[in-house]
C-alpha cells in the first residue's frame, strides 16, 4: 500500500457515506410547516407594541382632556362663588361703613347745634338768649 493509497481511502469512504446520506435525506418527508402556536416574529411584535403604545397614548390623552376640562370647570365655579362673595361683602361693609358716617354725621350736627345753643343762651339778643331768661 502506497501512501498515496492511504490517502485516497478515506477520502472515498467519506465521499460514499456523504451520497448515502444524501439520497436518505431527499427520501424523508419535508419537515411540517410552522403551527399558529410559533412565537411571532419580531417585525410583528414591534406591530403590536406600537398599536399597544398608540392605544394607550389615545387613552392618556382623554383622561388627560376629561381632567383639565372637570378642572377648568371647578375653577370657574370657584371663581364665580368666590366673586359672589367678595361683592356681597363688598356691599355689607358699604353700608355699614355709610351707617357709621350716617351715624358719625348726626352726633357731630347733634353737637354743634348743642354748642351753638349754649353759645347762644350766652350772647344777649339772641332768640337762645331770651329763651333762657324765662
Amino acid at each position: 500500500m502506497t501512501t498515496s493509497f492511504v490517502r485516497t481511502v478515506p477520502v472515498v469512504l467519506a465521499l460514499a457515506l456523504a451520497s448515502i446520506g444524501v439520497s436518505a435525506v431527499a427520501q424523508t418527508a419535508a419537515p411540517a410547516p410552522a403551527t399558529t402556536t410559533a412565537e411571532p416574529t419580531t417585525t410583528e411584535k414591534v406591530k403590536e407594541a406600537g398599536r399597544d403604545a398608540v392605544d394607550a397614548t389615545k387613552t392618556t390623552t382623554k383622561k388627560a382632556v376629561n381632567a383639565t376640562e372637570r378642572g377648568t370647570k371647578k375653577a370657574w365655579d370657584a371663581t364665580k362663588r368666590t366673586t359672589k362673595k367678595a361683592t356681597n361683602a363688598t356691599k355689607n361693609v358699604a353700608a355699614k361703613t355709610g351707617d357709621a358716617v350716617e351715624t358719625a354725621g348726626h352726633k357731630t350736627a347733634d353737637g354743634m347745634r348743642s354748642t351753638g345753643k349754649a353759645i347762644g343762651e350766652k350772647v344777649p339778643g339772641t332768640a337762645e338768649h331770651e329763651a333762657a331768661k324765662k
